[in-house]
């Protein structure tokens, strides 16, 4: 990134630097950009409105790198959650759905009432939702 930019400062208004004032020129021209400064904004912006968390913004010694996450699980989130419940959230990651037995073998120590309160948990927090039918449930990520 230009010198004086930071992670930080593409997450607010901030002042463009453009490398080539040319190609800026350009874009700019043929209406391809709108302004400069605004792109990061408006990537957060939107993927907030759809119900997405905010992406992530790294900067490595060569490159920048803008990872956009389909779910909505942040680092706070998991924060609030109980570790069986990280456990399940890891594992629905991983394998893309989860059912009660697969649930139990996560947590073997664990009573079937609690790991299901667990879920309905989860369900409340709007981060899974339950399908099928009765002997063939399971749970995936919202």
């Amino acid at each position: 990134m230009p010198s004086g930019l930071t992670i930080e400062k593409l997450k607010t208004k901030h002042e463009s630097i453009l490398r080539n004032h040319l190609i800026g020129k350009c874009f700019f021209l043929i209406k391809y950009i709108e302004q400069w400064g605004t792109g990061t904004n408006r990537i957060i912006k939107n993927c907030l409105k759809h119900g997405l968390p905010e992406p992530i913004f790294e900067e490595t010694n060569s490159s920048f790198i803008l990872t956009f996450r389909k779910y909505k699980i942040t680092e706070e989130i998991l924060k609030q959650l109980n570790e069986r419940q990280r456990k399940a959230i890891e594992y629905l990651i991983k394998h893309k759905k989860i059912t009660n037995k697969e649930y139990q073998k996560l947590c073997p120590d664990v009573s079937r009432k609690t790991l299901i309160r667990d879920l309905r948990d989860l369900i409340k927090k709007q981060l899974i939702i339950m399908e099928g039918k009765k002997g063939g449930v399971y749970y995936k990520m919202c």
